[in-house]
């Protein structure tokens, strides 16, 4: 047998160097993606915490100077006033709770008020609103109006089954409702978590339906039968009544069974027609609901089972692909360099004859 000498064949340098380049770029484009998962921050659609309201929560009705009622209103709460210390009309009118006339329950529930004010008007909006919210359907969070706004007709609060959902109207000026008008909620809102503050003063037509608790900087009118499901809480003026039903706005923890039934006040006077006027309105970005399949399906609360559902958590829904997607560009890297090795090997085996 003949010998032949030993003749290492040349590296090539060139294609070594590239695949090494490579799988380091696949391997640290893998292990970004997995850092930015686990840092991603929470979603800004996480759930708003209700406003706390304090020992202003008891009250139905709560003035800043004076406040007054004319007919049988009934209200299913306290009645206070301060600083001023006028409260007329009770009776004809009915207090079921206390009655607070510039004492220093009413002094604290003031003060609870103006903390309450301030927290809803320092929130950050998910949108903004203008002119009219008659015909909306809105989602939870906060919603902000530089202005005025008005309702004509219906406004729908949809909290998509989520019976810890909270809605936050930060109105700049003044709120202006209808005759007849109403807010609608469907999904399992509770009238517990709506409120409305607003700069200025608030205004609710005759014969509507409202829900949530107005704080108001000024003063807050409630015309002739309308129905609140709710609080007026006024913090330097008067609170306006005349044939009024104030109750409780309250919440059910447990969540509900069909999440796609409304629920609505509804007044035990008699309504009239939504006026005819046109009114304009906008909403950015949009909000109206697009379902048309009678809403979502019910969800277990306890385990995120998809995008909408684990941005419901606080967590990006984006975390399940960047996961997935940094899980396997790693794969991809260690198999380069597994392939690198094995190539950078063959090219350097000597060979005998």
């Amino acid at each position: 047998m003949n010998d032949f000498p030993i003749v290492p064949q040349p590296v090539d340098r060139f294609s070594y160097r590239r695949w090494t380049a490579v799988l380091g770029l696949v391997t640290v484009t893998g292990l970004l993606l997995l850092a930015a998962s686990l840092s991603t921050p929470p979603h800004a659609s996480a759930a708003e915490a209700p406003v706390g309201l304090g020992t202003a929560q008891t009250y139905a009705v709560l003035g800043g100077q004076t406040v007054t009622n004319t007919g049988p209103s009934v209200l299913f709460g306290d009645v206070g006033v301060s600083p001023g210390t006028a409260i007329t009309g009770f009776p004809p009118g009915n207090a079921l709770g206390v009655t607070h006339a510039g004492d220093t329950e009413a002094g604290g529930a003031q003060s609870d008020v103006t903390i309450a004010y301030n927290d809803a008007a320092g929130r950050a909006p998910i949108a903004s609103i203008a002119g009219d919210l008659g015909g909306l359907t809105l989602t939870p969070g906060v919603y902000n109006a530089s202005s005025s706004i008005g309702l004509t007709g219906t406004v729908t609060l949809d909290a998509q089954g989520d019976p810890a959902a909270v809605f936050v109207f930060q109105v700049g000026s003044t709120l202006t409702t209808a005759s007849a008008s109403s807010v609608s909620m469907i999904n399992g809102a509770q009238p517990c978590n709506v409120f409305w503050q607003i700069g200025s003063s608030a205004t609710l037509g005759t014969n509507s339906d409202f829900i949530g608790t107005i704080l108001a900087l000024t003063s807050i009118t409630v015309t002739t039968g309308t129905t609140v499901e709710g609080r007026a809480l006024a913090r330097n003026g008067q609170v306006s009544l005349d044939t009024n039903v104030f109750t409780e706005p309250g919440c059910d923890t447990t969540p509900p069974d069909d999440t796609t039934t409304t629920t609505t006040t509804t007044s035990s006077a008699s309504t009239t027609s939504p006026s005819s006027s046109t009114t304009t309105s906008s909403i950015i970005p949009v909000a109206t609901s697009l379902e048309t399949g009678g809403g979502p399906a019910p969800r277990n609360n306890n385990y995120p089972s998809g995008p909408d559902d684990l941005a419901s958590t606080g967590v990006s829904p984006l975390l399940p692909t960047l996961i997935g997607g940094g899980a396997l560009l790693f794969a991809v890297g260690g198999l380069l360099t597994a392939i690198a090795r094995d190539r950078k090997a063959s090219t350097t085996k000597p060979r005998t004859k």
